[in-house]
């Protein structure tokens, strides 16, 4: 009878575990979503302003966001105006925290 109760019992306890790690698993997948959805974000409200500068020439320029809110502009400009000028737009948006310039100026 002894067996049955501790073999009951350590079953209820393993559920219980999987239960945990299921659950810390779930939680960490929704706050990677999360934090996705937050870059996601910071990339489109950079590339709508660079958008409403009506300039050709930002088209050109990619934008990725990190999980820190770090903007990473990249692609190229004609001009080393057009490259600061993206910078200081990216730098506008909220919830940036830094940008790195990697845009070529095409010459």
């Amino acid at each position: 009878m002894k067996a049955l109760a501790i073999t009951a019992f350590l079953i209820a306890g393993g559920s219980s575990a999987t239960f945990a790690v299921a659950d810390q698993t779930m939680d960490s997948d929704a706050a990677q979503a999360g934090q996705f959805v937050k870059d996601s974000v910071i990339t489109t409200k950079v590339k709508v302003k660079l958008a409403e500068k009506h300039l050709s020439t930002l088209t050109k320029i990619q934008v990725n966001t990190d999980e820190h809110g770090i903007v990473w502009l990249s692609g190229l400009a004609p001009t080393r105006h057009a490259s600061d000028l993206a910078e200081m737009i990216a730098k506008s948006v909220d919830g940036v925290t830094n940008v790195h310039n990697k845009i070529a100026v095409e010459e």
